[in-house]
């Protein structure tokens, strides 16, 4: 195995070992590798991630062991040929063996790479007629099927019932578009369109939101000329949909909570103008000198980072601010189609969530002036993460009111409140709740 192959299973070990972010690891692995190959990289990993329940479940078939008490090296191998196998049509399947058994050899492996080469040979030869799933009762097999927990399941067909649930693990497994929002302060239109035809890329307005388009070929985005020049920056519609809730104004002080990487601040200065004033927080000061960058590359001086603790006051800020933003860290289950290795995470962990979420919001409506706005948003889609956290806050605080916004097309008007959902609204998973300081 080698390029590509090498990328995948370093990005999987380092997700496995190290609770390492997959998106993070690719990017690690991939150094030094062409796009083609780190394109084959990020499909493979990513492709083990999303599918790995039902890959182990096929290759449990087809093991004279059982494949849990197999070393997490010859699992990881082992799901990579056979996702190849199933997923990858223009990998010859002797390819994908061979490159297995060669890296099994290669980690001083000799005995297992009999093992590895019968199992996927076998697979290969019965890829035509897999072993039926287990139809003991629709949740475990829609988890096996699409490779999630069964609390999650269990919890999504509670809120959506059989048929969107299906249709969100579905999506959660489907590559997911790139969709790019103009910089009025870098651009117009036409001069976007024109940079990105040059680049080879193609632009389709996006279904419902205006000035932002998917953007498919041009290979490494960040690469491209306009990129470069600050003429667009990536951000998903559900999370632009939560800066236009907060309806920022040019002139006004706003302060973003939880902003890196900095999206929404970016989104807002230019709704702005790059008018005002915006103050964005985070704890991490690595994560600071992510948003001070892309503010630099997007002409936008109005930002000022701080490092901030959402929980802990600064009392110099109190009633200081037009628009507070609040997108707390949260499960991220709305972004399991862009970050596969969210559905692994321990849901014990996730139960503590809604305390951190109500300090931050509770500390941060400190800080917003007297008809003032506060926005709370998450990209996750559990109720107790998100109008949980919100209906106990207004609850206690009888000076905010939910306030109704309005967003175009599909979703038009809201009491306040809003959750997007991928299979409804074709945008990551998210929710977003404006609220008025009386």
């Amino acid at each position: 195995m080698g390029g590509g192959r090498d990328a995948a299973l370093e990005a999987l070990t380092a997700c496995r070992r190290l609770d390492a972010w997959s998106d993070g690891s690719l990017k690690t692995a991939c150094r030094g590798l062409d796009r083609r190959e780190a394109a084959f990289a990020a499909r493979l990993a990513y492709g083990v991630l999303q599918n790995r329940a039902l890959l182990d479940f096929y290759l449990g078939k087809f093991c004279s062991q059982p494949f849990e008490k197999q070393e997490p090296f010859i699992r990881d191998v082992l799901r990579m040929g056979a996702y190849q196998i199933l997923w990858m049509d223009r990998v010859p399947d002797s390819a994908a063996v061979d490159e297995a058994v060669e890296t099994v050899k290669a980690r001083g492996r000799k005995r297992a790479a009999g093992f590895v080469n019968a199992v996927l040979r076998r697979l290969s030869r019965e890829r035509d007629c897999l072993p039926e799933l287990p139809d003991k009762n629709p949740e475990e097999t829609l988890a096996l099927r699409y490779s999630h927990p069964l609390w999650l399941v269990k919890r999504l067909l509670e809120l959506l019932g059989q048929e969107e649930t299906e249709q969100f693990l579905r999506l959660d497994n489907e590559s997911v578009p790139t969709i790019i929002q103009r910089n009025p302060l870098r651009c117009t239109r036409e001069e976007l369109a024109r940079e990105m035809e040059a680049s080879g890329a193609r632009l389709a307005a996006h279904a419902w939101l205006p000035d932002c388009w998917e953007l498919s070929g041009g290979g490494d985005l960040e690469a491209m000329p306009a990129f470069q020049r600050g003429m667009f920056q990536v951000q998903d519609a559900a999370a632009r949909a939560a800066v236009l809730a907060g309806n920022p104004q040019s002139g006004e002080r706003m302060l973003d909570v939880c902003a890196a990487p900095g999206g929404k601040s970016f989104a807002a200065a230019m709704l702005m103008e790059n008018q005002g004033e915006i103050a964005a927080c985070d704890i991490h000061p690595h994560k600071l000198d992510l948003i001070t960058r892309g503010a630099e590359r997007l002409g936008v001086s109005c930002i000022r980072t701080y490092q901030a603790d959402g929980r802990e006051n600064r009392a110099e800020w109190n009633e200081g601010f037009d628009l507070v933003l609040c997108d707390v860290p949260c499960s991220g289950l709305g972004i399991i189609r862009k970050k596969p290795d969210i559905r692994y995470k321990d849901p014990k962990v996730l139960a503590g969530l809604p305390r951190v979420q109500a300090a931050i919001l509770e500390n941060a409506a400190r800080y917003v002036r007297r008809g003032g706005t506060l926005v709370y948003a998450t990209c996750t889609i559990l109720p107790e993460e998100n109008g949980g956290v919100t209906a106990s806050f207004l609850a206690r605080h009888e000076e905010f009111q939910q306030e109704p916004f309005s967003l175009p097309g599909v979703v038009g008007e809201t009491d306040g409140s809003l959750t997007l959902w991928p299979q409804r609204h074709d945008t990551d998973g998210f929710y977003v709740c404006k609220m008025r300081k009386q």
